[in-house]
């Protein structure tokens, strides 16, 4: 078995820079570490138990499969920060038929973003 000890998605973006600003201003992601110069310089944010590194650059948009899941405390109050930042909804919150109330955004380069809360009573926080 791998003892893995820590993880984390890698983000080619066409784009550095903008991508930055969305990741470390518009979302607000706390940076983790920051290495390299230059444009396509690294910078790792936090993702709660993970990280998110952007670094380099790429001619094409991540894969279209690609998507990230953040889980928040409260999407509403999540919805309403991210539209005073600026930060394109693609659907507002909503309480999904298994319980969670999701909402999705997209970063820069089309990558979809649930930003997710997981209600008191679902079933994900406790075990009958």
């Amino acid at each position: 078995m791998v003892h893995v000890l820590s993880s984390r998605v890698l983000l080619r973006p066409t784009d550095p820079e903008r991508s930055r600003a969305f990741y470390g201003k518009a979302l607000g992601l706390a940076v983790f570490r920051e290495f390299g110069t230059g444009p396509e310089r690294g910078t790792v944010y936090f993702l709660g138990g993970g990280f998110l590194e952007v670094s380099g650059r790429s001619e094409v948009p991540p894969a279209p499969g690609l998507q990230l899941w953040l889980q928040v405390a409260d999407a509403a109050a999540a919805h309403e920060e991210l539209a005073e930042r600026g930060v394109e909804i693609l659907r507002p919150p909503v309480k999904e038929p298994w319980g969670l109330v999701e909402m999705w955004i997209a970063d820069p380069d089309g990558v979809r973003i649930a930003v997710v809360e997981v209600p008191e009573d679902h079933p994900m926080r406790y075990r009958p």
